[in-house]
């Protein structure tokens, strides 16, 4: 894989390269074991023998969409070693189109063509730092992995789970496991705090004393955590979610902006040159 410079190349001294190292995808057919509904989104546990043994928070899989071309880019909320089926993976589905309607209503039992794991992945720090992970709806899933790896290396973990209401909140009580602090924002007040990521990021930041910030979710709550990490002097990754219709790079159909470390403009490939990329590298007005 052609190496670009922009979201891979630049590095911190507390963190190492600002992404990891590419792992290989395997092409599988894997199958429904579990699925349930919680508020407005569908649980699907998968088996994809090879997948979660190689996963790395902030990988993605694509998984093929009977009757359609294109395949549905999925995050991984959780990884099992081991189960009664062997290592599983979670993924979280919002139905909104026929491709994600048709996942959703997939029965246990049922067979899928599953690529993964797809993408670069979070950057691990090297030392014990303070952390703020900032999460909206069903894309925060790959937050929740990535907290249990950042405690495995001592880091003090802060968790904020942001939904327009608390139907689309993700796993709020499985945050409160995952990380030292939690917040829950709600945009229409129905559980925890009023507002969005961008009328309270700020604040957080400043409160955690966060030394790398780290988001998942729509393009505006990503610029919001990006921009407040850069005016509090913190560094920030962020996973952007965007149509990947291969998921491997080779349509080129997943563009997104960024600037390199030269100040040149660039398009890149957000399903291999991302989807983590350095919050302070991505063309915001431009993607």
């Amino acid at each position: 894989m052609t190496q670009v410079p922009v979201p891979g190349g630049a590095r911190h001294p507390a963190h190492g390269p600002v992404h990891g190292p590419v792992h290989g995808p395997v092409h599988v057919v894997g199958e429904v074991v579990a699925t349930k509904r919680i508020g407005g989104y569908r649980h699907l546990t998968l088996t994809a023998p090879g997948v979660p043994e190689a996963f790395r928070p902030g990988n993605f899989v694509a998984v093929t969409v009977a009757g359609h071309v294109a395949r549905r880019a999925l995050w991984v909320h959780r990884v099992r070693a081991s189960s009664a089926f062997g290592p599983t993976l979670d993924v979280v589905i919002e139905a909104r189109g026929e491709g994600t309607t048709w996942l959703a209503a997939q029965p246990v039992g049922a067979t899928v063509a599953i690529t993964g794991p797809l993408g670069r992945a979070f950057a691990l720090p090297k030392e014990p730092v303070s952390c703020l992970l900032v999460g909206e709806g069903y894309a925060a899933a790959p937050l929740f992995p990535l907290a249990g790896r950042l405690r495995e290396r001592g880091c003090a973990v802060s968790l904020v789970v942001s939904a327009p209401d608390e139907a689309r909140l993700l796993s709020a009580l499985e945050a409160r496991r995952s990380a030292r602090s939690v917040t829950v924002l709600t945009a229409d007040g129905s559980v925890g705090q009023r507002g969005t990521v961008a009328d309270h990021v700020d604040d957080l930041v400043r409160r955690t004393d966060a030394d790398v910030v780290y988001a998942a979710g729509p393009a505006d709550v990503l610029q919001a955590a990006a921009v407040a990490a850069e005016r509090a002097g913190a560094w920030s990754q962020v996973a952007v979610e965007t149509g990947t219709p291969c998921g491997t790079g080779l349509c080129h159909g997943c563009p997104l902006p960024v600037v390199g470390e030269d100040g040149v403009h660039r398009v890149v490939r957000a399903c291999t040159e991302g989807p983590v990329v350095r919050g302070d590298r991505v063309r915001w007005d431009s993607l």
